[in-house]
């Protein structure tokens, strides 16, 4: 019989230690470590054991290889963001906030896919839950699906049998904190049975080439529940969030040894599912029936994917004496500097003025390509002349006043012309990488912030 040992854990990263700890030497934070009885379990009782051969060191150049097979989903948006589609034998973690579409987004996928047979493991749900989601996911008319199997099962030991009743071709687990093994006598959502089911899982991925999806909670800092090590373990993190007062969810790439991490997805929640958004800019310029100052439109690039985003700005004279300063999806020191930048070079005196600043679309961007759409914004809100919608900005400003050159700016302007835009401003120093004659917009190319206020408000 295996001997069990105590072990204490830290909740936040999963660093272990023979005895309580105040304070984690791993991560720092204190008042972390539970307690948790581990029961030693033998190498052999891993399912699905592979012969172990000897491995012998071989040249580089010896070494050959052949293309995966992806397996498409038949999700664009999904299969842009795993490079493809799904590698046979990888593990993939989707995380994201409760409630905001991980379970739709994999019951959806798994609907879509006519070709294989899936296994869906909840849990969760019961079978009768997901039998009624699955209902408010498949259009009418549309034929139901024959190869999609869903249990409700918690035990690792009982999701195996039922694995080999069924031989799917593709795994999915919702979610990875409700499942647990009983070789270990913890609690499940604990950092030793995330860490011993996600190694099954991983195992019997490799062994016979069945692809797992693993959806996983996340902490109430944002990163995902449970020891880094899974994180390490798993060949895919994926990344599902959004703002829940509008009804936009964006899948990111945040680890894919598979592919890129520079790409997205964006779906947009409705009542029957989640509906692919090919255009993001179709949601993210709001559309006016008339020019209003305050406005102004920015080209900014999320990974790889070139998007339009309407940055809007209010500027008011101070009622109750200290200016007020606020910033919904913009970093609130950089939008301190822009403001610096404009009393310092333009002769502009915000000083005593409260400053607002929105991005439509509840999108969060840290790309410095939009810096010089946040100043023309918070000028035309101050003098209030208004600037027109068709046209676009990609700059990044400096601290003396410069207009600055972005990276990928073929990606930006390209998009401006396909969108239709008449009129894109860039900095100088990227009017080089650029052919205009291959566009039919107007590029702008200016090398200080009073430039461009000049064009625009002249």
């Amino acid at each position: 019989m295996a001997k069990a040992k105590t072990y204490y854990f830290c909740q936040e990263c999963g660093y272990q230690s023979s005895s309580w700890l105040g304070r984690c030497p791993e991560c720092g934070k204190f008042g972390t470590f539970a307690e948790e009885v581990v029961k030693a379990t033998p190498i052999q009782s891993l399912r699905h054991s592979a012969t172990q051969t000897l491995s012998v060191p071989k040249r580089i150049q010896d070494v050959t290889y052949s293309e995966t097979k992806r397996i498409p989903t038949h999700c664009g948006e999904f299969d842009r963001v795993l490079g493809g589609g799904i590698v046979p034998g990888s593990l993939l973690l989707l995380g994201g906030e409760p409630g905001i579409g991980k379970s739709t987004l994999l019951l959806q996928t798994a609907l879509s896919i006519h070709d294989r047979k899936l296994l869906y493991v909840s849990g969760e749900e019961s079978e009768q839950q997901i039998k009624m989601r699955a209902d408010r996911l498949v259009p009418a008319g549309m034929p139901a699906v024959q190869e999609l199997f869903v249990v409700s099962e918690t035990v690792t030991q009982r999701i195996f049998e039922h694995i080999d009743a069924v031989q799917p071709d593709i795994l999915v687990v919702d979610s990875i904190q409700t499942i647990s093994t009983e070789d270990i006598d913890s609690p499940a959502g604990s950092v030793s049975q995330i860490r011993q089911c996600t190694t099954e899982f991983q195992h019997y991925a490799k062994t016979t080439g069945v692809p797992v999806l693993l959806i996983g909670h996340i902490t109430k800092d944002g990163t995902l529940a449970g020891p880094k090590v899974m994180e390490h373990i798993v060949d895919a993190v994926l990344q599902f969030e959004g703002d829940r007062n509008y009804g936009y969810r964006i899948l990111r790439a945040l680890k894919n040894r598979f592919g890129s991490t520079a790409e997205i997805g964006i779906f947009e929640m409705q009542g029957n599912g989640l509906r692919e958004v090919p255009n993001p800019s179709e949601f993210l310029l709001s559309q006016r029936d008339e020019t209003l100052s305050g406005a102004a439109v920015a080209a900014t690039l999320e990974g790889a994917r070139p998007m339009f985003i309407e940055v809007q700005s209010l500027v008011s004279s101070a009622v109750y004496g200290t200016p007020q300063r606020n910033a919904n999806g913009f970093d609130m020191r950089r939008l301190s500097m822009l403001l610096a930048v404009l009393e310092k070079r333009c002769g502009f005196k915000l000083g005593a003025k409260d400053v607002f600043l929105n991005i439509a679309g509840g999108l969060r961007v840290n790309d410095p390509a939009i810096d010089l759409a946040v100043a023309c914004a918070i000028l035309s809100s101050n003098v209030d002349i208004p600037i027109s919608p068709r046209i676009a900005f990609a700059a990044e400003l400096g601290l003396s006043g410069e207009v600055r050159p972005v990276a990928r700016v073929e990606q930006r302007v390209a998009e401006a012309d396909r969108l239709g835009f008449e009129k894109i401003f860039i900095s100088k120093y990227n009017l080089r990488e650029l052919d205009p004659k291959r566009y039919h917009l107007e590029i702008v190319s200016v090398s200080v912030i009073e430039e461009a206020f000049r064009a625009l408000f002249a």
